[in-house]
């Protein structure tokens, strides 16, 4: 694994991410190579109505268009559109609180590297794979199979969450996830990373517009000390100068819960009802933690 300072996400350590992808072994492929069928790009005959033809020998039954065969006399059958590869969309919240970290890595760095992990499980998985970004020129990766795809994708990431960007250069969470609903086809997925505080700040109606066609999962980018502050007086720099931030008092700690615990508890509780799968990403967890199916954790 290419070495990093956790401050800034390499393209090199993005790639490196593969191996952890890999951990998942595809059923239908063994250690040494394909066995038995293959995937096909195509996955089936697909749901999507294409068109109605008159009825040939060998045309299933099941699919005779009867509306279409009482009015014109002539037996008629449905043709459907092939299912194509599905799309796997990571959208990327880069707000500015997500450039920061006390252990390993910054919240940035973590939200790259998951990012990555998600683009090669997509192409394990046969996926094309797209990236959108929260705002600003250059926010959109267009859907791509292959090794290539995940590559343009992995390059974005890095771009990305390279540096904050500027006052009033990303026009927010929300309206990506608009953007998403808009672009996104039926059965598609989307793998959302996010700050609490801006996916808080998303109307509720939003995620349903989004989710409901489209398998939504939501990782909440998060640092161990916004978790479990210590009990003591922390120094701090601000703009306006120097400060102690007296975390052994009770108002202090309930309104430090309000800032970094309550976003999280709040979105644990409504978004799951809300088809949307949640789950928490600290930044000194493994950067595939998430991929375990039920692995939470809201609060503290």
């Amino acid at each position: 694994m290419p070495a990093s300072d956790g401050l800034v996400p390499g393209l090199p350590e993005l790639i490196a991410l593969r191996r952890l992808a890999s951990r998942g072994i595809d059923p239908r492929r063994g250690r040494r190579g394909a066995v038995g069928r293959a995937a096909a790009v195509q996955r089936g005959r697909g749901m999507e109505y294409a068109e109605s033809r008159e009825y040939v020998a060998g045309d299933d039954a099941r699919h005779i268009d009867w509306k279409l065969s009482a009015r014109t006399g002539f037996t008629h059958t449905k043709t459907f559109q092939s299912e194509r590869e599905r799309v796997s969309l990571i959208v990327a919240d880069t707000a500015p609180a997500l450039y920061f970290g006390t252990r390993v890595r910054f919240k940035s760095v973590q939200a790259a590297r998951a990012g990555a992990v998600a683009a090669w499980s997509a192409l394990r998985d046969g996926d094309r794979v797209a990236a959108l970004r929260d705002g600003g020129q250059g926010g959109l990766v267009p859907p791509a199979g292959g090794t290539r795809g995940v590559l343009r994708v992995l390059d974005a990431l890095a771009r990305w969450y390279c540096s904050p960007p500027p006052a009033g250069g990303s026009s927010g969470l929300q309206a990506a996830l608009e953007q998403a609903a808009r672009l996104l086809h039926p059965g598609a997925r989307a793998l959302v990373l996010a700050d609490p505080a801006s996916a808080l700040a998303v109307a509720p109606a939003v995620w349903s517009a989004l989710s409901m066609h489209v398998d939504v999962r939501l990782l909440l980018l998060v640092d161990p000390l916004e978790l479990e502050p210590p009990d003591c007086v922390l120094p701090l720099s601000t703009p306006h100068g120097r400060m102690q931030l007296d975390l052994a008092s009770t108002p202090a700690r309930e309104a430090w819960d309000a800032a970094f615990v309550a976003p999280i508890e709040a979105l644990c509780g409504s978004l799951p009802g809300r088809r949307i799968q949640v789950q928490v990403l600290s930044s000194d967890d493994p950067s595939d933690a998430w991929l375990a199916a039920g692995v939470q954790r809201g609060g503290r």
